[in-house]
């Protein structure tokens, strides 16, 4: 009988908790994670820190600035919690923000404080810029994997950083498999950068993996 352990991969992955791109891929890696051997960490990137800078829509940066509470709930989370809460409070926020499009962080964030059975303490935390200085960190390692001009999400392999990809809905089955494969196959290639086609769809919620 073989006792060799199949080897692991491990996966790295940015997400805004706001950002409904990252939520499909996140889904999609969801899928993978379950069907091959890869250890996913999750960290925290930030639209508006990534945005701050840029010259976008005033309604789209109040938008942002008012979800920075996500990845600052998470940020406090994991500091008080570790790794291991982020995955779960990630998956409450997405089925609330996402799938029930709730958009009131004053609303969302203590409800899921309270499914996880959280302290309530942490709200402060997103109320206020005391884990700012880890949030930027998270992101700036994400941003400092891949360069500046992407955004969220961003997934590094083995090393191996990439943004994306942008998909909708997130695939299931032999077809998360396939695009895995593909997309880590083009990301391992010293000279490739890009490739894109126009979005025709927005983003299809389906359950939460």
């Amino acid at each position: 009988m073989d006792n060799t352990e199949t080897a692991r991969t491990a996966v790295e992955f940015w997400f805004d908790p706001n950002c409904p791109w990252a939520w499909m891929t996140s889904r999609w890696v969801g899928e993978v994670e379950r069907q091959r051997p890869i250890d996913v960490t999750w960290r925290v990137m930030s639209l508006f820190v990534l945005n701050e800078d840029q010259d976008i829509p005033d309604e789209y940066r109040e938008r942002i600035h008012k979800g920075q509470v996500y990845p600052r709930i998470v940020t406090a989370a994991l500091l008080r919690h570790g790794q291991e809460i982020v995955k779960p409070l990630y998956d409450a926020l997405g089925e609330h923000v996402h799938h029930r499009q709730e958009s009131d962080p004053d609303q969302v964030v203590p409800a899921v404080l309270r499914e996880l059975d959280l302290d309530e303490d942490l709200l402060e935390y997103a109320w206020t810029d005391e884990v700012d200085q880890a949030v930027r960190a998270s992101h700036q390692d994400g941003i400092d994997r891949v360069g500046q001009d992407v955004g969220t999400p961003v997934i590094a392999v083995e090393g191996t950083a990439f943004f994306g990809p942008v998909i909708s809905p997130a695939p299931k089955g032999q077809e998360a498999l396939d695009l895995w494969d593909g997309v880590v196959a083009v990301a391992k290639v010293p000279g490739f950068f890009e490739l894109k086609r126009s979005r025709t769809v927005g983003p299809i919620f389906d359950t939460v993996a």
